[in-house]
């Protein structure tokens, strides 16, 4: 398939065309204009293409379809504000240009669906108000539609289209621009799914170097300052300081990074605390601590005149007592959620630092706990791996619940997913340490009492630790069951998912107590499961949008077959006949007049028979009435060369499997006869495992490329959207080979454990 020209003005040369066709076929044309459309962006989408290149092409693609003057891709900022980000005008420049920022408010398209969330229209302009009205009435539009942007259930932006014109735009406009922001919002959750895996294997990266130090017996300044460097370059953006906090009541800055002023000379002790510094909070908590805008609170003057705007704290623990702190500051506000957690890792690099410099005696466990600091951070390289791949979430599991119990020296790790009302979980994968530990098959359905780890993440949303004495007391077959097993202790950590409590990862000994923190440590593993999740989600979110795409295309043909077949084709054979009535009764000595009725009933007639093949090529009537097997004997019949058909009894099929294989078969038997020249087709069809088969060989020229006409792209694009596998071998004078497989039972992109 060649990419489509974004330059040229395809719609308005379709438009100008409908005046010389047929009603069903002007629509039938643009149906097809439509899901080209479509398919073009949905590639795009699938390719993974850059914002700005997709930004580009969604406008142009929505504008030339709906026929309007101008579209425009707009984004809501956090401020109350929205910005066009890409747009389009059949002629001249766009207005508003892209960049352009306006204030929401007043009753216009970009604020009400700002407000409603909903796709709106306003039909005239005359009365509308607000900066984004007054710039489309200077612009000379009078009417215009839009559909919200919604990425991940929350409100990125919309898609506006105006016109010109005195006649509002058609009703179905904002339906046919909800296609477009559909796939411009699954292309906007996966460029952030995207990122958040970047985030994490550069903090990843960050702590290994961090680690190395560490491992080489660096001196703790050396420390200090890598830490406080690698905290600014992935978290603050603005500012990194670590301090110490002395005997005395008062701190030591040890390293500074970013911004500097005469307050912050790295060796200078402070006597006293700023009101609104982080540093006071966190020595009396001992706690992170955040301030998310200097501007609402007392005291934060200073901060903003050195550019900050928000930041956060993390304690140093150093064998068991404060030591210190580290702090972020950003220019952005707030900081993102996350930050504490993520910084966390940082904070223990650096203390195990200052306690191989302070306790000699303990370099062994100093080094022990390195060590497992640095397998924890292999083990998440591994599993980010697998996700970074786009593996099966199935397989991921199993790696997670292996590298979890490997690194907790557990006797079972799983992942299991809650259920709707927390009492049970589906087991989605597991490993045990030894053949005699209980082993759950994926998919199994187990109980969870409130006592335990799991039941506990339930209630809180937040990792959990549970020993034997939570359940000894108990009476109850779950307790029973603990007991019997020898279980002491069990840990679990949420999976978070877009915002929802998915499920936990989890883990249990027969050995004795996990050590206090365990559960904390098992979060990293749940961010790579719940991103594995989300990217399997997003995939089956794109192809559900296509199957749904194709199923409205398949539903439109049958639609106007109906049409043709009951309205306009019963019509020209009443009108015939009573051409054949008039004739009849014309008087003898009108023979000229005789003959030209007849001339007229029998091209009314041919008429009717091209009426009948245009029906049959939108949607065979037998399709649907006989199934596929008696479709593909009819198409045999009327090839136009010898077809070899071996097509066992295939029963009835799903629908759209069914119009998939046949389209398929005609568009291959259509490439036989009229490009390859081929003398023979063979064309064979069969059911096996729950996949259907088809192959069609022909012994013409060859050198037929998939991608070099929309036919063969187009069956690509169906069959893909239905879940199965196309493909064509075609050498240049070898003949042509055309297959593809379809699953009978059609499917989600996710296992079913999922």
């Amino acid at each position: 398939m060649n990419a489509p020209d974004y330059g040229a003005d395809t719609g308005h040369a379709a438009g100008a065309a409908e005046g010389d066709d047929a009603p069903g076929q002007t629509r039938l044309r643009q149906l097809a204009d439509e899901q080209a459309a479509l398919r073009r962006v949905a590639t795009l989408v699938a390719r993974g293409a850059p914002a700005d290149e997709l930004f580009a092409a969604v406008p142009q693609e929505a504008g030339q379809l709906l026929h309007a003057d101008q579209t425009a891709m707009i984004r809501y900022g956090s401020d109350g504000t929205s910005t066009v980000v890409a747009s389009w005008r059949r002629t001249g420049e766009p207005v508003p240009p892209v960049g352009d920022r306006q204030r929401l408010g007043g009753e216009n398209l970009t604020t009400i669906i700002s407000r409603t969330r909903r796709p709106a229209r306003i039909d005239s302009y005359a009365d509308a108000s607000g900066g984004p009205a007054v710039a489309a009435r200077e612009a000379g539009f009078r009417a215009a539609a839009g559909a919200p942007v919604i990425v991940k259930g929350r409100l990125w932006g919309a898609m506006i289209a105006w016109t010109a014109d005195e006649h509002p735009l058609p009703l179905d406009t904002e339906a046919r621009l909800a296609s477009f922001t559909d796939l411009v919002a699954t292309a906007i959750a996966n460029a952030q799914t995207a990122r958040e895996l970047r985030g994490l294997a550069d903090t990843q990266a960050a702590l290994r170097r961090l680690a190395i130090l560490v491992a080489r017996g660096e001196p703790p300044e050396a420390v200090f300052a890598a830490a406080t460097g690698e905290a600014l370059r992935y978290f603050g953006g603005g500012t990194a300081r670590m301090i110490r906090y002395e005997t005395d009541g008062t701190a030591t800055l040890l390293a500074n990074e970013g911004t500097t002023g005469p307050h912050v000379r790295v060796g200078d002790r402070w006597e006293g605390y700023p009101p609104a510094g982080l540093t006071a909070t966190v020595r009396r908590t001992g706690r992170a601590a955040r301030v998310d805008d200097y501007r609402d609170i007392p005291g934060g003057e200073p901060y903003l005149r050195e550019g900050l705007r928000s930041a956060v704290a993390l304690p140093i623990h150093v064998d068991g007592r404060l030591w210190g702190a580290i702090a972020v500051g950003s220019a952005q506000a707030p900081l993102p959620p996350d930050t504490e957690q993520r910084m966390t890792h940082f904070t223990d690099l650096v203390a195990t630092a200052v306690a191989n410099a302070q306790n000699r005696d303990s370099l062994e466990a100093s080094r022990d706990e390195l060590a497992r600091l640095l397998a924890e951070q292999a083990a998440l390289r591994r599993v980010a791996t697998l996700v970074a791949r786009g593996i099966d979430p199935a397989e991921v599991f199993s790696a997670v619940a292996e590298e979890v119990r490997r690194l907790l020296d557990a006797d079972r790790a799983g992942i299991a997913r809650f259920e709707h009302d927390g009492k049970s979980v589906v087991v989605l994968g597991g490993s045990g340490k030894d053949e005699d530990v209980v082993q759950w098959p994926a998919g199994t359905r187990v109980a969870v009492p409130g006592y335990a780890a799991l039941g506990m993440v339930w209630r809180t949303g937040r990792p959990a630790q549970v020993n034997e004495d939570a359940w000894s007391g108990v009476s109850d077959a779950a307790a029973d069951a603990l007991r019997e097993l020898g279980i002491r202790s069990t840990v679990a950590s949420p999976i978070i998912v877009e915002g929802r409590l998915w499920g936990a990862v989890n883990a249990w000994t027969r050995q004795g107590p996990f050590p206090d923190g365990t559960a904390d440590r098992m979060a990293d593993f749940t961010e790579l499961v719940a991103t594995a999740v989300g990217n399997a989600e997003s995939r089956a979110e794109l192809a559900a949008s296509r199957a749904r795409i194709v199923a409205a295309a398949d539903q439109a043909r049958r639609r106007i077959e109906r049409d043709l077949h009951d309205g306009t084709q019963q019509r020209l054979i009443s009108l015939g006949l009573e051409l054949r009535l008039a004739q009849s009764m014309v008087p003898a000595d009108l023979a000229g007049l005789e003959a030209a009725i007849g001339k007229a009933a029998d091209e009314l007639t041919g008429v009717v028979e091209d009426l009948r093949e245009i029906a049959r090529g939108i949607h065979p009537v037998i399709l649907s009435e006989g199934g596929l097997e008696p479709a593909l004997r009819t198409l045999a019949r009327r090839a136009a060369v010898p077809v070899e058909l071996d097509v066992p009894a295939l029963g009835r099929l799903p629908e759209p499997v069914e119009v998939a294989a046949y389209y398929a078969v005609s568009e291959a038997l259509t490439n036989a006869t009229r490009h390859a020249h081929a003398s023979g087709v063979e064309v064979s069809a069969e059911v096996s495992g729950g996949t259907l088969r088809v192959c069609v060989r022909d012994d013409g020229a060859g050198g037929a490329d998939p991608l070099g006409g929309s036919g063969l792209a187009g069956l690509k694009d169906r069959i893909e959207a239905l879940g199965g596998t196309f493909s064509v071998h075609s050498p240049a004078g070898g003949g042509t080979t055309m297959s593809c497989e379809l699953p009978v039972v059609t499917g989600t992109a996710l296992p079913s454990a999922l």
